[in-house]
């Protein structure tokens, strides 16, 4: 008569699962998913910077016919929103056509499978698509001062200005990429947020009808435009240039919010 016997590791197995591993934690995680998505974006890198610029030095010359150079505040509009336009093509438009293609193609479930915050996802994505912004938004504010005739000594503000403006267009885009239901409606989303990021941020504010206006103070971007449009004053109200940085800082934190809670509400479906 033989016995069976039962080994201790099948005890132990039979008794029940192994625990997981423990979530990682926010700023690792965001570290790791920053890396891997501007490994991937790197390959589109050089035509990504040269549509942008592109596209936003082409409305520079176009306007160039219509605005006087000089120490005017529609040519300060015109520079500064032209600038600002770089990154709602990459932030807001792209963005939105990269989480709507996720979305359709079942790329999100990679990213449900990883021991990773939310957040982290969101916020590394973003992150990775913005950092491609500031080299094109430099390129287009230094042509657009000399084109206007505009002083150059305060460009460094677009250090502040690009990742404010550039975190409150990511989390709409993000958002708008989760939360429609086809990749064709993201990409309709993305690219009515980049019209109206053109139209209301580098036409000039004096010559725009009043509904135009509330609109206007709807879109974050244009916080960043008055922001960077400010320093090209002879003498810049530095207390309104931090008003105008906060609104986009504040702004930035509720739509990357936004995005966060359409990404859990994406993967869990």
């Amino acid at each position: 008569m033989t016995l069976l016997s039962v080994s201790p590791r099948t005890d132990r197995s039979t008794a029940g699962a192994a625990p997981l591993a423990p979530a990682a934690r926010l700023l690792p995680a965001l570290a790791a998913v920053y890396r891997a998505q501007l490994a991937r974006a790197k390959v589109a890198r050089i035509p990504l910077l040269f549509v942008a610029t592109f596209q936003s030095i082409g409305i520079l010359v176009m306007m160039r016919g219509v605005v006087d150079a000089g120490q005017t505040s529609a040519a300060r509009s015109v520079v500064a929103g032209s600038s600002v336009l770089v990154v709602a093509f990459v932030a807001l438009n792209l963005l939105a056509q990269y989480f709507g293609k996720l979305r359709a193609t079942g790329g999100l479930d990679h990213y449900a499978t990883l021991p990773v915050p939310a957040a982290s996802v969101v916020l590394g994505a973003a992150a990775a698509y913005a950092s491609f912004t500031l080299p094109g938004t430099v390129v287009t504010a230094v042509v657009g001062a000399v084109m206007f005739g505009l002083p150059l000594g305060q460009l460094w503000v677009l250090l502040a200005v690009v990742p404010l403006a550039g975190a409150a267009l990511s989390g709409l885009g993000a958002a708008c990429g989760l939360l429609a239901p086809r990749q064709e409606i993201a990409t309709m989303l993305g690219q009515l947020g980049m019209s109206a990021a053109l139209l209301l941020g580098v036409l000039p504010v004096d010559r725009l009808p009043q509904p135009v206006l509330w609109l206007r103070d709807l879109l974050p971007s244009t916080y960043g435009v008055e922001a960077f449009a400010r320093t090209f004053a002879p003498s810049p109200d530095w207390g309104m240039v931090l008003v105008d940085l906060g609104v986009c800082a504040g702004v930035g934190v509720v739509s990357l919010a936004l995005a966060t809670w359409a990404y859990r509400r994406a993967v869990s479906r």
